[in-house]
């Protein structure tokens, strides 16, 4: 039976976290859920703890001493996943705007129909986005077109955050060397992972905006993407990528 983790960076989702919790494990599909939490002030972790006792062989906790960023926690969980053996990690938000009853169909992408990543994609089929304001849709729309321009990658939605990997993309990409640590390291990771040549497919779901607790969006963030973009082409032009060739992958 393939190992299945879900890593959920956490800074205050208490409102969030108890019903994602329950609903991941009632999922057909086995999944196992990695929360990675930045010492949320409103106790997040207290309730993973709680939920532990619960589900004591599928929940597990990191606890961090501060906010360190989403790029962070996910490298924290990935490193974790590996040392742990996980077959797929899936990256995912803590807060209903990935909908979890799309986790299978991402697995079900990477292992059987060939994919290495999978990426829950707001823009493969126009955009599903739900309850964004007109405004905001269209910077995020954008800033994928933008992407993709500068970097060359055919995806529609390069800074999606639901992902699904198999574990050998996590362990070709050096974690350690990845820059980009807001939201930004979205599109490091599957740039990264399209450089080494691996197969990204996009997998149309519906994103909801969180009904319970803030964004964490910022200025910063908007411009680490834009000015972080054009670094990381750049870098990638002194960098000799090793291709995962098809003919050694492993068969779903």
């Amino acid at each position: 039976m393939d190992k299945n983790l879900v890593i959920i960076p956490t800074y205050n989702e208490k409102g969030n976290i108890d019903r994602l919790i329950d609903k991941i494990f009632s999922l057909k599909v086995t999944f196992h859920m990695l929360v990675v939490d930045d010492n949320s002030p409103d106790g997040t972790a207290g309730i993973v703890k709680e939920k532990q006792k619960q589900y004591p062989d599928r929940l597990f906790l990191l606890e961090r001493e501060g906010k360190l960023g989403l790029g962070t926690a996910y490298i924290t969980g990935f490193k974790w996943a590996i040392e742990q053996r996980y077959d797929y990690i899936f990256e995912m938000d803590a807060d209903f705007s990935h909908n979890p009853d799309d986790l299978p169909r991402l697995y079900n992408a990477c292992a059987y129909d060939g994919a290495d990543v999978a990426i829950g994609s707001r823009y493969k089929n126009g955009a599903n986005v739900v309850n964004w304001p007109i405004g905001r849709i269209l910077i995020s729309y954008f800033a994928s077109r933008y992407v993709s321009l500068i970097t060359g990658m055919k995806i529609n939605d390069t800074t999606a955050g639901f992902k699904c990997y198999r574990r050998k993309v996590l362990e070709t990409i050096n974690l350690d060397k990845i820059k980009l640590v807001g939201y930004a390291f979205q599109i490091e990771m599957k740039f990264a992972a399209w450089k080494y040549g691996f197969h990204l497919v996009e997998i149309p779901i519906i994103f909801t905006n969180r009904a319970v607790g803030t964004s964490k969006m910022s200025g910063g963030i908007f411009n680490e993407a834009v000015w972080g973009v054009i670094t990381m082409k750049l870098r990638s032009i002194f960098k000799k990528y090793k291709k995962y060739e098809t003919s050694i992958r492993e068969q779903p």
